[in-house]
């Protein structure tokens, strides 16, 4: 079994359930236990973390009224 988290908190479940081997793609917001770091990022956010609180808002408002989506899925 090929296991995929999308959530933090899964993937962490995951973990202590003893199925990280399993575990083949994580979010890109994933960054626990420490071994999580090798596994592929299978998400991301189209919004830049690195700007203030205001611009990350900002950010959101204008992606959400343009009916776009926050976040991508990795299919490949």
């Amino acid at each position: 079994m090929r296991i995929v988290s999308l959530t933090p908190s899964a993937s962490e479940i995951v973990f202590e359930l003893g199925l990280g081997s399993r575990l083949v793609g994580i979010s890109h917001e994933c960054n626990y236990p420490k071994e999580i770091d090798i596994i592929e990022k299978v998400s991301s956010s189209s919004i830049d973390p690195t700007g203030s609180q205001g611009e990350i808002d900002h950010q959101v408002r204008e992606t959400l009224q343009s009916n776009a989506t926050l976040y991508q899925i990795n299919t490949e």
